[in-house]
C-alpha cells in the first residue's frame, strides 16, 4: 500500500509539473519529420537539420567575423501549409541575434540569401526585449509589445495600436525564458484574434481590426535575421487546425 501510494503521488506530481499546453495533444500533426527539410524551402547554405532540430545560421562575414554575412532577413518556408485558424506548438533555442516564426504570411521575393517573407511574426531573440512580441515583418511593425493586450485599427489610412490591457509584466515573462536554451513557444490564431505564449506565459493578446491589412491566411516560415553570427534551432513542430 505504501509503495502504491508513493507511486501515485509521484505520478500525480509529474502530471502537475507538465506545461499547461502539454496536457492535450489531440488533433496536432507534426510539420517537421525530424530528419531532413522535406516540405520546407530555404537556402541550404543557411538551413539544415542537426540533432533532430531545424537549424539556421548566420555565418560570419569574411571582412569582419563579428558581423554576419547575410545582407537581408531570410526564411525557411513550409511549402505544404497555408495557415488560417490554428494552434502551433514548438520548441526553440537561439544563440545570439534575433529570429521569429512567420504565420499567415507571404513570400514577397527571392533574395540573394533566400526567400524574403512578410507578415505576422512571433518574435524571439537572445536578448531581453523582443521575445514574445507580435511584429509584422515588412509591414506595420510592432503590433504588441511583450505583456500587452492590444487592438490594431486603421484610422485614416494609418495604423493605430491601442493598448487595452496587459497579459503580465514584461520582466516576469523574460525571467521565465531560458537564455540560449530550449523554450516552448505557442501561437494561436483564430479569426482576427492572435495570441503568443512562451513557456506557458501569455506574452501578447492582439485583436487585429486593420481591415485588408489583417491577414486571414498565409504561409508559415522560420526566420534568420541580419546581424551578428547566430544559430537558431526549432524542434517538435506540430500544428492543429482550428474550426
Amino acid at each position: 500500500m505504501k509503495l502504491t501510494s508513493t507511486l501515485f503521488t509521484l505520478a500525480t506530481s509529474a502530471l502537475l509539473s507538465l506545461p499547461a499546453f502539454a496536457a492535450d495533444e489531440a488533433g496536432f500533426k507534426p510539420i517537421f519529420n525530424g530528419k531532413d527539410l522535406t516540405g520546407w524551402d530555404g537556402n541550404p547554405k543557411l538551413w539544415s537539420v542537426k540533432d533532430g532540430a531545424i537549424t539556421g545560421i548566420t555565418p560570419p562575414s569574411e571582412k569582419d567575423p563579428k558581423k554576419g554575412a547575410i545582407t537581408h532577413n531570410t526564411f525557411l518556408v513550409n511549402k505544404e501549409l497555408n495557415t488560417k485558424d490554428f494552434e502551433l506548438r514548438l520548441s526553440y533555442r537561439i544563440v545570439n541575434g534575433n529570429s521569429g516564426i512567420q504565420y499567415r504570411s507571404k513570400v514577397k521575393s527571392q533574395g540573394e540569401w533566400g526567400p524574403i517573407v512578410g507578415g505576422y511574426q512571433a518574435d524571439f531573440e537572445a536578448g531581453k526585449t523582443y521575445s514574445g512580441i507580435l511584429y509584422e515583418e515588412g509591414g506595420r511593425g510592432i503590433l504588441a509589445k511583450r505583456g500587452e493586450k492590444t487592438t490594431v485599427k486603421e484610422v485614416e489610412g494609418k495604423t493605430k495600436v491601442e493598448v487595452t490591457g496587459a497579459t503580465g509584466k514584461s520582466e516576469d515573462i523574460q525571467a521565465s525564458i531560458k537564455h540560449e536554451d530550449w523554450n516552448d513557444y505557442v501561437v494561436i490564431a483564430k479569426g482576427n484574434h492572435l495570441q503568443h505564449f512562451i513557456n506557458g506565459k501569455l506574452t501578447v493578446d492582439v485583436t487585429d481590426e486593420g481591415g485588408a491589412k489583417a491577414a486571414k491566411e498565409g504561409v508559415l516560415a522560420l526566420q534568420i535575421h541580419v546581424g551578428p553570427p547566430m544559430t537558431v534551432q526549432f524542434k517538435n513542430l506540430r500544428l492543429k487546425e482550428l474550426k
